[in-house]
């Protein structure tokens, strides 16, 4: 059975399963692989304030115009908005609900995301790195419910729970650091190394594909033009391998991978490991 190339977001509007992701990417590798993704197919590139200059004009700078309650809503919005002819998601990159250096919470910038959503200017919004208790707290105020919740997944951190809160909610998860990022055992972990053997397919593959049979949108990171192309060819997993991969976490081998370390005292389960 095929995979599904796009997921359905709970606003109606598709989004594509796999996109390119960029993080830690040096600014002149960015612009060659975006442009190069583009025209290979993608049309999913997810970028970070950091990042999005570095992407060239080809990308639309709408974290720094949303980052803060202050920015949306503002003259600057519309105008942001109008440079793209292509349909448009805004993400909420919040880490935690927090108050901002001018006295309003994160909060006050999802009431003003919404508005945003409401007017037309974007097909949906989301968040990403949001844990269960503060999407809790969020559920109180929201008039829209979040399209996604962009957090770090891969089999060493499932996030089971967060999972099934999102699904319950109609919220689609979305998968960074997927192969684990740099340096990281995922690669050679010896399950995934003989399922890959097993499928005749790398294991970047493999972990790129549990994520879409798992029903979650996954960002895996490259600069090199055979692996972005690559990292497209997903394969169906059989439910006794995604029952494997979905049960390395509990054998030992949870762990955060990325730092910062999005979780900490953030009501994250804490799988990091020293």
């Amino acid at each position: 059975m095929a995979l599904p190339t796009h997921f359905k977001l709970n606003t109606g509007a598709q989004i594509p399963a796999i996109g390119l992701g960029t993080w830690r990417s040096e600014p002149g590798q960015v612009r060659q692989a975006v442009s190069f993704a583009l025209k290979n197919g993608y049309s999913h590139i997810d970028t970070a304030f950091t990042k999005l200059a570095r992407a060239s004009r080809i990308v639309v700078s709408l974290a720094k115009t949303f980052s803060s309650p202050a920015n949306c809503g503002t003259p600057t919005s519309p105008t942001s908005l109008k440079v793209s002819r292509r349909p448009l998601t805004l993400w909420a990159r919040t880490t935690l609900i927090s108050i901002s250096s001018t006295g309003q919470s994160d909060y006050e910038t999802w009431r003003q995301m919404e508005e945003i959503y409401k007017a037309g200017k974007v097909k949906a919004i989301g968040v990403a790195n949001w844990s269960i208790p503060y999407l809790e707290e969020l559920k109180k105020k929201w008039t829209v419910v979040p399209a996604v919740n962009q957090v770090e997944l891969h089999p060493f951190l499932p996030q089971h729970a967060l999972k099934e809160w999102c699904d319950k909610h109609g919220i689609l998860l979305e998968a960074y650091s997927p192969l684990g990022s740099e340096g990281a055992p995922l690669m050679s972990d010896p399950a995934i190394q003989e399922m890959a053997k097993k499928y005749g397919v790398s294991p970047a593959t493999v972990l790129i594909s549990y994520h879409v049979n798992r029903g979650v949108v996954v960002l895996p990171k490259s600069t090199q033009e055979n692996r972005i192309l690559s990292n497209r060819q997903v394969i169906p997993l059989s439910s006794e391998d995604m029952d494997v991969l979905n049960g390395l976490a509990a054998q030992g081998k949870a762990r955060r991978i990325n730092t910062p370390l999005f979780g900490w005292d953030l009501g994250f389960d804490d799988w990091y490991q020293q």
